[in-house]
């Protein structure tokens, strides 16, 4: 059995009804957690009969909303740190602007509570704005290796190397 630790209800069909165990099976999750699901009042079996039965929509629901009540969104100022599992403001002298491809780039970080590195990608459209919002520099570099003004004398690339 495949354990995973958040379900996924994208497998769940909506217009079909599932026992304990084929809920179980289909999500990952030991058969006791349904039954805790279903003990906890969050997730409507129908229980009038065996096998207790629970419906596709009503688990879809359930998981959906479980899963937006675990998002967390980051605040102004703010990079999500992944050990602190919470949003947190980093250091202030200590954040970078790493731009990562044409359209993605990233802000890094230390959070301020456990000093862990912490990254926040965001697009290339938007970068000015986040970068204002941790008054990071974007530094503007050259496009590649080969049209900047000073190459590097590497043997391997294509350009001719200036004498």
């Amino acid at each position: 059995m495949i354990r995973n630790r958040r379900p996924n209800w994208r497998r769940v069909k909506s217009k079909t009804s599932y026992t304990f165990d084929e809920v179980a099976r289909m999500l990952g999750v030991h058969r006791n957690t349904v039954r805790h699901w279903v003990k906890d009042g969050g997730l409507h079996a129908l229980t009038e009969t065996r096998p207790f039965l629970i419906l596709g929509a009503e688990l879809v629901a359930f998981l959906r909303q479980r899963w937006q009540s675990r998002k967390r969104k980051c605040g102004a100022g703010e990079l999500y740190c992944l050990k602190c599992r919470a949003p947190r403001k980093p250091v202030p002298d200590l954040i970078e602007f790493r731009r990562m491809s044409e359209t993605r780039a990233a802000i890094v970080g230390i959070c301020s509570a456990c000093e862990t590195l912490m990254h926040r990608f965001i697009s290339s459209r938007r970068a000015a704005s986040v970068a204002a919002e941790f008054n990071v520099q974007i530094a503007i570099g050259d496009g590649s290796l080969t049209d900047c003004t000073h190459p590097t004398l590497n043997c391997h690339s294509k350009a001719p190397v200036p004498t």
